[in-house]
């Protein structure tokens, strides 16, 4: 019998033990990076156990109001399984958690953020099929746009030109190991472009960074001493993420931002399999940001989804 049990800090060990043994994990779903904002998100957290009592399944969630996100603190946290896990078996498994919360009383419906299949290690769609049978309904769709970095990839001529621009100048491209300088460029860009703060302040991005040296990077572009443009990465095994991306006007101007983009595919990350540009849509993946979206597909990135589902439990 397939028994559901919320997580509590005790399990730490074995929860961080599952999510590396996971075929669709990701440094997020350890809890030293998803206990770090656990004061703004009430957990609720799922651990599934077999007839054996061994851990089969993992669900990175937080309640909210009678909904359970998986999770509102994280870009996507879907249900994490390991290579042993059947079809069969993951829709046993979502039956076993909504009749979990069903019991308790306590959920009215499941948002569910999948894992874009570009993230996963190896294939690992059972929770798709396990959706469509339960009628889930697709509530929200974003794009985000990867190169696959195994296939050729052009880029467009526009961003040929830029970078070759660029490199005529005398631009230095390196890791920044302090992201107090970059910090300071971002928020500055962010708040006259958009007019919104970044969603980690520097305290928070610099304790990660702490904590996930090997995942988080920053990578900036200066030209006499000036910071010009510069991108935070989130790494894993396959998959180089971009997130944070921010250039100055004279940056803009130079093309520091699409050297370091260059930098970053040819030489940083040439031998990941994917390299993402991240998500170009708004409104709940309603509106497309078409100016947005044709930089990062001039450099020869292509269209994943990324979907969010609700369940009425």
């Amino acid at each position: 019998m397939i028994r559901v049990v919320r997580y509590s800090s005790e399990m730490k060990s074995l929860w961080d033990y599952f999510v590396g043994d996971s075929k669709n994990s990701h440094f997020m779903f350890y809890r030293d990076y998803m206990d770090y904002h656990a004061d703004r998100f009430v957990d609720h957290s799922l651990m599934i156990y077999d007839e054996k009592n061994r851990l089969i399944a993992a669900l990175p969630a937080n309640l909210n109001d009678r909904v359970l996100y998986s999770h509102q603190g994280l870009s996507f946290g879907g249900l994490l399984i390991n290579k042993k896990a059947t079809t069969e078996k993951v829709y046993d498994l979502f039956l076993a958690i909504i009749n979990y919360f069903k019991k308790g009383d306590i959920v009215d419906s499941f948002i569910y953020k999948r894992v874009p299949d570009f993230y996963n290690k190896y294939p690992a769609q059972e929770d798709l099929y396990s959706l469509f049978l339960l009628d889930a309904v697709l509530i929200r769709r974003d794009v985000s746009v990867v190169i696959d970095m195994v296939e050729p990839y052009t880029y467009q001529e526009m961003r040929n030109r830029r970078v070759k621009k660029a490199r005529k100048l005398s631009i230095d491209i390196v890791e920044e190991k302090s992201l107090k300088g970059y910090w300071k460029l971002l928020v500055e860009v962010l708040q006259i472009q958009h007019s919104v703060k970044p969603v980690h302040t520097l305290d928070e991005i610099e304790l990660l960074k702490s904590r996930f040296p090997a995942n988080i990077k920053c990578y900036a572009a200066s030209l006499n001493g000036e910071l010009l443009a510069g991108v935070v990465v989130y790494e894993t095994e396959t998959v180089a993420h971009m997130q944070y991306i921010a250039s100055s006007v004279k940056g803009r101007e130079l093309g520091a931002l699409d050297l370091v983009i260059d930098h970053l595919i040819k030489n940083v990350y040439r031998n990941k399999k994917y390299f993402d540009f991240g998500i170009s849509t708004e409104n709940n993946g309603r509106i497309l940001n078409k100016g947005l979206i044709a930089q990062k597909e001039g450099f020869g990135a292509r269209a994943y989804v990324h979907d969010f589902y609700e369940i009425k439990i």
